[in-house]
């Protein structure tokens, strides 16, 4: 039996150790070690997706079923690095697979951005996600106006979450701390701008066409952006680009609205600066009319992601350097880490079957190494008996509050939980 380590324990990692069930034959079965620096498993699907998309998160199901593989064992609250290192693991497993995501925001590089109440998406959204890294996040929503820049799913979700009436995500697994200050929020106007026309905007149509729902917020998008775009694409739209068009029109032709809180869309509007002396005063935007400012209190990047460096593993311009998610020698990568921030939770199947396919025809005859559990015999580990316990002291605390789940967002909490 070959075995296998997966670094990192989110959809990517999960649907690689599923890749790798179904490649399983009478005269090749493979023993997996998933390893995973948090308390808790399933990654983004935890402390990523929008908490009023309930729905998303039922891919969680799926990474269970895999778990329950007699040969599948969790390594969580270990840290590759701290506990062990990628060469250790390169000598104990027949293969190693980084699946690590993308967890840092990429930057603007524009004066102002280092500013009070300036801050990436990759911190706001694990943040209102219960993770135990930002809990202590300073998040104040003092102001009345903020601002979001990017033109994708994530931009749209961090907009949509500043916008909503607060009371909305009483039934939601929103972070206990993030409810509060969202309740004592002061923002009443979200804007989203994106650098380029709605047509290149990278929103998906169903994140677009559930924005008619929301039934406490305005949702603005001009006519002429929409109209001007629908010009330029021409007659034979990509069927993306079409959908998403479509969907931007019925919002900009609905009838208005007079909620107290307002989504706006600002497309074409490139930032130039972050103004303010001891905190964020505005935006100066470049647009094809000229310069305009865009006074508010609150910034959100939401411009993309980059992978944190492993030691040991070679990376370039926020991904790890790969032909076709092989690294080196018998090290393998999927996901985010590979390929970049692109796609949606779904599209990380088929890319880690792919890179799983390529794997088992380089496989030799397999190493029979224990794995790691004699490196960390002295480190408190989360194994998946381990996440269960917490997994359903969460869910029985949200049961009381008709929520699916209250997170606890401490590592203190989460080891409590877990009973080690």
């Amino acid at each position: 039996m070959h075995k296998i380590a997966i670094v990192g324990a989110g959809p990517a990692g999960y649907f690689a150790a599923l890749a790798l069930h179904n490649l399983q034959s009478d005269d090749r079965a493979f023993a997996i070690d998933m390893i995973e620096r948090l308390p808790t498993p399933w990654g983004l699907v935890r402390s990523g997706v929008a908490p009023d998309h309930p729905k998303i998160k039922t891919v969680a199901k799926t990474f269970e079923k895999i778990a329950a593989d007699p040969n599948f064992r969790l390594f969580a609250n270990v840290e590759i690095g701290h506990e062990i290192t990628v060469a250790q693991l390169s000598e104990k497993y027949d293969a190693v697979i980084i699946a690590t995501g993308s967890a840092l925001g990429k930057k603007l590089r524009i004066p102002g951005e280092e500013l009070r109440g300036s801050m990436s998406a990759a911190d706001f959204v694990p943040w209102y996600n219960a993770h135990p890294d930002f809990s202590d996040l300073e998040v104040s929503l003092d102001c009345d106006t903020a601002v979001v820049i990017g033109a994708g799913n994530v931009a749209m979700d961090v907009a949509r979450m500043l916008a909503l009436e607060p009371s909305e995500l009483d039934p939601t697994d929103t972070a206990d701390h993030a409810i509060t200050v969202f309740k004592k929020s002061n923002v009443r106007d979200v804007y989203i701008s994106a650098r380029r026309g709605p047509e290149h905007a990278a929103f998906t149509s169903p994140e677009l066409r559930e924005l008619g729902k929301l039934q406490h917020t305005n949702v603005i998008m001009q006519r002429e952006d929409i109209d001007a775009a629908i010009l330029r694409v021409g007659d034979a739209p990509e069927k993306d680009v079409k959908s998403n068009l479509d969907a931007m029109f019925l919002i900009a032709n609905s009838p208005s609205t007079n909620h107290e809180r307002s989504m706006h869309f600002l497309f074409e509007h490139t930032p130039r600066e972050i103004i303010g002396t001891d905190r964020v005063e505005g935006v100066i935007y470049s647009t094809p009319n000229g310069d305009v400012t865009v006074k508010c209190g609150l910034v959100i990047t939401a411009i993309g992601y980059q992978a944190a460096g492993i030691d040991g593993v070679p990376y370039e311009n926020g991904k790890v350097v790969n032909k076709d998610g092989r690294v080196k020698e018998n090290l393998y990568v999927v996901g985010w880490a590979k390929r970049g921030p692109s796609g949606v939770i779904g599209t990380n199947k088929s890319d880690a079957a792919a890179v799983m396919e390529l794997l088992v025809s380089d496989l030799g005859a397999p190493k029979n190494q224990q794995g790691i559990t004699d490196l960390i015999s002295n480190h408190k580990v989360v194994d998946q008996a381990a996440w269960q316990r917490i997994n359903e002291a969460e869910i029985a605390a949200g049961e009381v509050h008709g929520k699916p789940r209250v997170k606890s967002a401490l590592r203190e909490e989460l080891m409590n939980l877990a009973q080690l």
